[in-house]
């Protein structure tokens, strides 16, 4: 609303080389990435509050009746999702050193992909943040295999949602699968 939906240009150089940098040959990118999984990993395996998002994730009533202030621990998540997705904003921006309204359109398919891919439940309350990582590397080797092969981009699409609909297929299947057999034992 501020620019009309025009993109905004004119950024300092400083600002650019923060995600067009590097650091000992390794882009900063790279090294934001690293640093966040390493807290994020340390903080959902050996915190409470870790704990307690597993727990609201896997049955919010049941962490209800725990005593877990799910209202409270909810805000937390979609707070703290803002403020990396601000920070997602800030180094694209860098990156492009212009603020377009359209910039990462798409991505949002990406990542649902590449978590799936890891293994998270989209019903919450399963999955490993490291294993995520493997789902990031997954689509991040698709997308660019497709890009190099100069796959129009509609087809990529269409490639990543069937890739999305394999993955919970499978994640389903599994869940069932795993639920027999706790059943018969």
């Amino acid at each position: 609303m501020v620019t009309g939906g025009l993109p905004v240009y004119g950024f300092t150089k400083a600002f650019g080389s923060f995600a067009q940098g590097s650091i000992v040959g390794i882009p900063n990118q790279v090294i934001l990435t690293i640093i966040l999984f390493i807290i994020f990993i340390y903080a959902l395996a050996k915190t409470t509050l870790g704990r307690y998002l597993y727990g609201v994730g896997g049955n919010e009533e049941a962490s209800r009746l725990s005593g877990i202030g799910v209202t409270k621990i909810k805000l937390m998540a979609y707070g703290l999702s803002g403020f990396l997705a601000g920070i997602a904003g800030l180094v694209l921006l860098s990156r492009t050193s212009s603020g377009q309204p359209s910039a990462g359109s798409g991505y949002e398919m990406d990542a649902i992909t590449a978590v799936v891919l890891g293994g998270v439940s989209l019903n919450g309350g399963e999955g490993k943040l490291h294993m995520v990582v493997i789902g990031m590397l997954i689509m991040g080797v698709l997308t660019t295999g497709m890009i190099m092969c100069g796959i129009n981009d509609y087809v990529q699409q269409f490639v990543k949602g069937i890739v999305l609909i394999l993955a919970v297929a499978y994640s389903e299947i599994s869940k069932k699968i795993r639920s027999r057999m706790i059943v018969t034992e």
